[in-house]
């Protein structure tokens, strides 16, 4: 039987970058569940690292709010400093040998949900990227801020998925040994 080709929503390996934006020393403690968020953050990079998915990590104004939080600062590549909030320009895909025309689809992950994340889903959707978020890999300060961030960029057109979910899109297929390391990735 032929193979039919999969469908162009789902995330590939070769077609995606992680981008985590901002979870920092002095900001995770804020966040709700900023346990959790970074805890997911971990799985998704150490999925990345695997699955040769290219990551980019922000920080927002390293000398006032520290750097990336551990155990994050020791799995990624040197942060970009930032001082807008989206991460727009901030990025410099080229640099990672990959050509982001031909990654175009984006996975988020980071703080705060209603202000860099959100303006950076924002502004990587006007210029034609497919933006995933990694609901449970976001967070606020407040819930509130989280909930409506999360409904703002799904209406605006992002897709709204999970961190498990990503990291089984990546992989694709079971009977590997990049399929055993997810599995163990999942189970925590």
């Amino acid at each position: 039987m032929p193979s039919l080709p999969r469908s162009h929503e789902l995330l590939s390996r070769n077609d995606s970058r992680l981008l985590v934006i901002d979870l920092q020393e002095r900001l995770v403690p804020a966040i709700d569940g900023g346990d959790d968020v970074v805890a997911n953050t971990v799985k998704l990079v150490r999925a990345a690292e695997v699955l040769g998915v290219p990551v980019s990590v922000t920080e927002q104004y390293p000398k006032g709010l520290g750097p990336t939080a551990k155990p994050l600062a020791e799995l990624l590549p040197e942060p970009t400093e930032k001082i807008e909030f989206s991460c727009l320009n901030s990025l410099d895909w080229n640099s990672d040998g990959s050509d982001p025309e031909a990654r175009f689809k984006v996975v988020i992950a980071g703080v705060e949900a209603h202000v860099c994340v959100q303006q950076t889903v924002l502004d990587l959707l006007a210029h034609g990227f497919r933006v995933y978020v990694a609901a449970d890999a976001v967070g606020s300060r407040s819930p509130i801020d989280r909930k409506f961030a999360l409904k703002r960029m799904v209406l605006s057109g992002a897709v709204l998925t999970t961190t498990e979910a990503i990291m089984f899109e990546w992989c694709e297929r079971a009977g590997s040994d990049e399929f055993k390391a997810i599995s163990r990735l999942v189970k925590g």
